[in-house]
Parts: structure tokens; sequence; C-alpha cells
């Protein structure tokens, strides 16, 4: 007997509207495989379709609001004409509903809630009070392309809507540049950890900002005086930040300020129409010439039997703010580990509260400080703050803890300067680089002034097993 198998309709319906296959099977009702089984679905796509919604793009429409495909036509109408209320047309609203499907409400309850509100009062305002439905003609694709730029600073405001006026005053940067270029852009100087309306207003108030070439090579010490650094400032940088020198991509121009300690310094020099400051170097200072020591460095690696693995590494330095300096390619060569690996204890260190600037001038002094593993990392710092009862700030002096053994070095020897301070053996409290950095035969001499048989209890108590004399 044959095994009857019916065809999935739904399974059908879902690719149709534009679902990726890969993800229909989750949407696959249990015990349904024909429209009769369930009226509304199809029903309420023809509803949306009749409207001027494309049916192949639906699937948006179905994956972040698909409660709408449980609604009767007259709802969906209802829902619908409550849009138009606000002054668009019908292909406006199809475009609106793509871009932004939250604005179709929740299941229950009020639906033009003060969030779809304000939005939707932001995009009448630019549709309609500043004209921009009047420069542009076209159908839904059209829309849908001009909708989705101006989501990319709506998602740069605090809450739906608020920046209306402002895109508005500058509708031709919606008209004339592309989605890709600006989203480049925008990820580019979110880079700078500003407050994203501040980063929505410069790009809209700077449209020269839409053509800077990320992939230009800039001098960071001739950009810091360009742009209103004075002798003194300029004097610490070189001073404490030779690491971040030299040139640099453009593009790395966020993570180098990082670097520095000066992002936020740095976007509030080019906000507030001074922008063209920036433009202006690149002007003046078209692809400078890289350091000489960079270009030897880089060439060695390019010229060896397998470039990809120091490469990458460069990489990563790169993007945590070292600039294209000799300084860079000679910490280079004392880091071990493949790039991803670097990252992973860079991250773990950031995360652990060390600040990025002070990490960074860390690993100029003790690169293979990312020799280790994120767990050891992790042990070493919480026995620093939470056993030993220092801050992280002890780094900043002494950054060569995190390099010496944990469980061989630093732990008994501070626990055997707790048991002598306890015991009044002590006379004044060692620092903890004196207590840690010091060799074993400076320790034991040191013991041994305390008291004569000192050294006795360290050796039996406090050293290392895995040494002692079997």
């Amino acid at each position: 007997m044959n095994r009857y198998n019916p065809i999935n309709e739904f399974e059908f319906f879902f690719e149709s509207i534009g679902i990726h296959h890969t993800h229909v099977s989750s949407l696959l009702p249990n015990d349904k495989f024909f429209f009769c089984d369930d009226e509304s679905l199809l029903d309420s796509a023809c509803v949306l379709c009749e409207f001027g919604f494309p049916w192949d793009k639906l699937g948006v429409i179905y994956t972040e609001s698909g409660f709408m495909f449980r609604k009767s036509g007259t709802e969906i109408k209802g829902r619908l004409c409550l849009l138009k209320r606000y002054g668009f047309c019908n292909v406006q609203i199809v475009a609106i509903c793509l871009t932004f499907p939250f604005v179709f409400g929740v299941e229950e309850g009020e639906f033009v809630d003060d969030e779809v509100d304000r939005l939707l009062s932001d995009l009448r305002l630019v549709f309609l009070d500043y004209d921009l439905g009047g420069c542009v003609e076209g159908n839904v694709d059209v829309w849908y392309d001009v909708c989705r730029k101006i989501k990319v600073f709506n998602d740069l405001s605090d809450g739906k809507g608020k920046i209306g006026e402002l895109i508005g005053r500058n509708k031709h940067l919606i008209l004339e540049y592309g989605e890709e270029e600006l989203i480049e852009k925008v990820e580019f100087f979110c880079k700078f950890s500003v407050e994203k309306e501040e980063i929505a207003r410069l790009i809209l108030q700077g449209l020269e900002l839409l053509s800077l070439n990320l992939e230009v090579t800039i001098n960071v010490l001739k950009l810091l005086k360009h742009i209103g650094m004075d002798s003194k400032g300029l004097g610490d940088v070189k001073k404490n930040y030779a690491h971040a020198l030299g040139t640099i991509k453009m593009a790395n121009l966020p993570n180098v300020m990082r670097a520095m300690g000066l992002r936020e310094w740095f976007f509030d020099k080019i906000k507030d129409g001074n922008h063209k400051l920036l433009i202006d170097f690149i002007t003046s200072y078209p692809n400078e010439e890289h350091d000489k020591g960079y270009q030897s460095g880089f060439k060695a690696i390019h010229d060896a039997r397998l470039p990809s693995h120091n490469m990458s590494k460069l990489n990563f330095m790169h993007t945590i703010g070292f600039g294209e300096n000799a300084m860079t390619m000679d910490i280079l060569n004392h880091m071990h580990g493949t790039s991803e690996e670097l990252q992973k204890r860079f991250d773990c260190l950031l995360h652990l509260g060390i600040e990025f600037s002070k990490l960074c001038k860390i690993i100029t002094k003790l690169p293979k400080i990312l020799s280790q593993n994120p767990e050891t990392l992790e042990k070493k710092i919480n026995f620093l703050c939470q056993d030993m009862g220092h801050s992280l700030e002890l780094l900043d002096t002494f950054p060569a803890f995190i390099c010496f053994d944990l469980e061989n070095r630093i732990k008994p020897r501070f626990r055997f300067h707790m048991w002598a301070l306890e015991k009044g053996l002590y006379s004044k409290n060692y620092s903890i680089a004196s207590m840690v950095a010091t060799s074993d035969k400076g320790f034991v001499g040191r013991v041994f002034k305390i008291h004569p048989a000192a050294p006795k209890h360290w050796f039996e108590q406090f050293y290392p097993n895995k040494f002692r004399a079997s």
C-alpha cells in the first residue's frame, strides 16, 4: 500500500513570500497542510497584496509581525487606514511597513502607541513638511530604499523617531547616497564611542564625510596638530603613546584614538560643523609615506615563506591601535599565538577591567603578557584584586606581575609575606613588585635577615612542592 504524503501548501507559500528556504521548516504548522485549514493566512496575504505590498516581500512582514496574518481582512484594512491618516500614500505606507514592521503594533492592545506615533510623525515631517515625497518618483522599491536609508539614522536616535527635522533639513543626503555608504560611515564614527545621536547629527550636517576615503594613509601626529592639539599635548602624546604614532589607515583612526585615550576629545573637535578640519587635512596631506622601520618589517613579513600568520598578527595590532611604525614591528616579534588567540587574551584583560589605553601601554612594555591563555590571566587578576587586595592600578607601575607564575611564585610568596607580617617578623610592608620580582636567591636572603629559622619555615611550609628536594 502506498503511503499518502500530501504536498504542504504552507511550505510553497512561505518560500513564495520571500522567506529563505532554510527558515521555512521552523514556521510550518504541525498539523496543517492545506490553506483550507487556515483561511486567514492566505486571505491576509491577499489583502496586503491588494493594498500594494509586493508578494515576494510579505515574508518581511510575516517574520517581524506574523500576527497580522492571523487577522481578518477587515482588521488589516483598518490598521492600514490608521496609517493613511498621517497623510501617507499607499506606496509610502508599504515602504514604511517593510522597513519598520513594528508600526503594525502588537497583536493585542493599543495599535498606535507612543513609539509608533513618534516614528510616523517624524516620517510625515520628512515626507510631507520637508517635501521628500516631491523629490522621489518611483515604485515601492524606490521608496523602500529611501526608508531603509532613513532607518540608518533613526536607529541612532534614542527610541523611534525624534530625528525627522534633522533628516528633513538634509534630505539631499538621503537622495544622493546609497544605504551601504551611509552604514559604512555610521559604523566608522560609532567606533568613537560617543552618543549615537551625535553621530547622526555629525553625518547629516557633514555631507562631505560620506566621501571620506577610509583607505587613505594619514600621519597621526600631523592630524592631531591640524585639528587643534597644542604643543604640550603633542609632547605628551609623543612621550606616552609612541606605539600609536606614525602612519595609519583612516579606517583605523578610532582604534588609534582609543589607544591614546583621545576618542571623545577627537570627536568633540570635529563636531558642530568642524568636520571640515578632517576633510581639509586629507586634502592637504594625501597618502603619507610609511615609517622606514615599518616598511622594512612589512617587507620581511611579505617575503617570508608563510606570511599569513604574521600578517594576521600585524592586523590585530593595528585593530587595537598600534600605528605603522618600527615599534609595532619590534613588539610583533615578541608576540606568540595566532591573531585569534591574541584577540581573545586582549579582550579577556579588557573584560577584567584594564583600560584600553593602559593595556596597550602594558603591551609595549611586556608583549608576552598576551602569550597566556584567558583562564590564566583571569586567575592572576582575580588573585591580585580579591586575595591581595590591590587595584588594577598596580599594573601601571608593575605590569610584569601578570607574567609571573601564580601557583609557584605569586601565591607562596604572598602567603609567606602575610604570615611574617602576622608574626611581627617584618619591620616594613614590602611592595608587590619587591615581593614577587625578587630572585629566589634574593628572596631567601631577605627571609634569612628577618630570622635565621625563617628560611626553613619558608621551604617547609610555603615553597612549592615541585621544587622541593625529594
